[in-house]
């Protein structure tokens, strides 16, 4: 069987594949099927905290993680933070400058190009329920986030080692920080630590790869082989379900239509006018992160403490913008693929090859 070679034919197809299939089984564990159940029921395996059984969580032991839910369900920041490992190994310390520079620029174009494009459909319109049901929220909350295992797979399959290697800075982007600085509800600065323990293993791979060229050409496979599981893991988050919901399928998919074209766009005219000839970074980062979808949670939790004025208005949205920010991450793991592969073909028609620039 040619697996393998199937799934390359496919833009980004070592990492959507698996993804897909991840989001697959887990959109058929969240359904609880009776049948299935029942199956893992007989098998032995233990019921889960809400009395479900689910594949990706087989477990003969309450409470303990098996190894099935450690690598399948729970494994994706490990994962990846060993691909960076491997990934620095790789990097001389002129290369690495060159990485973290470009993050940067990555980070500010997409935060710049969210946080506008929320202001602006916010003052346009309600900004709890303004254009398609998209509240501020749900917009800010996923063109600022991008998916850094898309990014990682994307640049790692496309681009060279200073576009795997901008995901150090990337990774700031990880979570509700930015979300709530943008909508001013975070007052403190980003805490340095966060920054520092992403950076670690990208650093640490650098100082083992250039102290040791064993160590580099031992590492090198990683670069490759960790990419369909971190994937995978990565689609196990994801319920494939939310595209049944009618009222708010329109709005995720404008939602991540949105993220692909406009942050995309920014962060490519932000490489073109710093002089960068390879810009296929700006579209695999181009894309809504898995764990954007907790934002919302978040920053209603945050404005209830923080005793807000709109903290009532943020909790009664924070399911739809939820689900609407779910479909635009699957959105944007199908296009953003297909956008690198137009990017790679135009740029080669101009005489750019973006793996060695």
């Amino acid at each position: 069987m040619k697996i393998k070679a199937t799934l390359e034919r496919v833009p980004g197809g070592l990492m959507l594949g698996p993804l897909l299939f991840g989001a697959a089984l887990n959109t058929l564990d969240q359904a609880h099927l009776p049948w299935i159940e029942s199956a893992l029921r007989t098998l032995g395996a233990s019921p889960l905290a809400n009395g479900h059984y689910e594949f990706l969580r087989l477990g003969a032991v309450p409470n303990v993680a098996s190894f099935t839910e450690s690598l399948f369900k729970t494994g994706a920041t490990t994962l990846i933070a060993l691909f960076l490992l491997c990934v620095g190994s790789q990097m001389t310390v002129q290369l690495g400058a060159r990485a973290l520079g470009k993050g940067a620029l990555l980070t500010g174009a997409k935060f710049a190009a969210g946080t506008a494009v929320g202001f602006a459909l916010g003052k346009l319109s309600d900004p709890f329920h303004g254009f398609l049901g998209l509240s501020t929220l749900a917009v800010v909350a996923a063109m600022t986030n991008g998916n850094g295992g898309l990014f990682a797979a994307l640049t790692g399959q496309y681009g060279n080692r200073s576009d795997v290697g901008a995901l150090s800075v990337l990774s700031l982007n990880d979570g509700p920080f930015l979300t709530m600085l943008a909508l001013g509800l975070m007052g403190e600065k980003f805490p340095i630590v966060v920054f520092l323990g992403v950076l670690t293993p990208l650093a640490l791979g650098m100082l083992l790869g250039n102290l040791d060229d064993d160590i580099r050409l031992f590492l090198q496979p990683g670069e490759k082989l960790l990419v369909p599981f971190f994937a995978f893991a990565l689609g196990s988050g994801m319920n494939l379900a939310v595209f049944t919901q009618d009222d708010l399928l329109l709005g995720g998919v404008t939602l991540g239509l949105m993220t692909v074209l406009v942050t995309g766009g920014a962060m490519w005219l932000a490489l073109t006018a710093t002089g960068f000839r390879s810009r296929l970074a700006a579209f695999a980062e181009a894309s809504v992160a898995g764990n954007a979808a907790f934002t919302p949670a978040a920053l209603a939790a945050v404005a209830a403490a923080s005793d807000s004025a709109n903290a009532a208005a943020y909790k009664s949205i924070a399911a739809t913008a939820t689900a609407q920010i779910s479909i635009a991450v699957i959105t944007t793991a199908l296009l953003c693929p297909l956008a690198v592969t137009l990017a790679d073909r135009w740029q080669r028609s101009h005489g750019i090859d973006g793996r060695a620039e």
